[in-house]
């Protein structure tokens, strides 16, 4: 049975995110370390490794391999090392589908499938790879303050099932950010508006209006000049996200500052009207 490592730097603290420079690739390390995580820390052999990866690849394996080492370990290797770099991707989360749909038996009292995801998050992070495994979901993740916002705005949402529509929203908006090989810029600009007019509908009280109106019409409390900011964000939207124009496809960069606008916006109105619920 494998054994889950304690690295020194893990235990003090010194493992740092590094800017995210990879979207649209796999590096080598990676494509190594699926394999060293799968067989060195989780004990899974080669030979139940290589069904995963030859059914993603829809590769035949090697019939004339038989042995695990080298002869499998080297086949699995080499295919995966081959293939195009989004394969790489649809094989981690098949390991992780693997890992939960055979059980398999915990190490320390943590679920394999976990140890899995958390290794490669872990290297996500520490090269620059602008993706994060979540359940098993490979997704776009991006700079720390971006993760943050997204992580406290999704669980105040979640943890209120009058905004279960604009948790679903913000959702979409994360899964479209998410896309490849185009990325839907607009559908992520949408989906962000609509999860924070879905918050401004409820804490406000006006159900039929749009954000635009709820805004204009001051129905919800947002301090100056915070508000116009918000009010442009709309305008932006509506121009970008509602009323698409030839050539004017919104850049990542600028539908992420959407979404992340939204979300922060959306995560601190629930707090702050949930505040003066509890005072009242």
């Amino acid at each position: 049975m494998g054994q889950r490592v304690s690295t020194f730097s893990k235990r003090h603290g010194y493992v740092q995110e590094k800017e995210i420079t990879i979207r649209e690739d796999a590096p080598e390390g990676l494509r190594c370390l699926i394999i060293d995580i799968a067989e060195e820390d989780l004990d899974i052999s080669p030979s139940s490794i290589r069904p995963i990866i030859c059914r993603v690849l829809n590769k035949s394996p090697d019939q004339s391999n038989w042995s695990n080492y080298p002869n499998i370990d080297q086949e699995i290797r080499w295919l995966i090392e081959s293939c195009e770099w989004h394969k790489v991707y649809d094989i981690i989360e098949r390991m992780y589908a693997y890992l939960i749909k055979t059980d398999q038996p915990s190490i320390d009292d943590t679920p394999k499938a976990d140890i899995f995801q958390n290794e490669i998050n872990d290297y996500f992070l520490e090269n620059g790879i602008g993706w994060k495994m979540v359940t098993g979901q490979i997704e776009m993740r991006g700079a720390e303050a971006f993760e943050k916002s997204m992580k406290s705005a999704q669980e105040q949402l979640e943890s209120n099932v009058q905004y279960s529509t604009a948790s679903k929203e913000l959702h979409e908006a994360i899964a479209d950010l998410s896309l490849r090989p185009l990325v839907d810029t607009t559908g992520a600009i949408q989906h962000a508006m609509a999860s924070l007019e879905c918050v401004a509908r409820e804490v406000s009280g006006e159900r039929t209006l749009t954000l635009g109106k709820i805004l204009e019409r001051q129905k919800i409390s947002i301090p100056r000049p915070l508000d116009s900011a918000i009010e442009k964000a709309w305008g932006y939207a509506s121009e970008h996200g509602r009323h698409l124009q030839e050539g004017r496809n919104p850049e990542f960069e600028e539908a992420e500052l959407i979404v992340g606008i939204c979300a922060s916006v959306g995560n601190y109105l629930v707090k702050k009207y949930q505040q003066l619920n509890i005072k009242a």
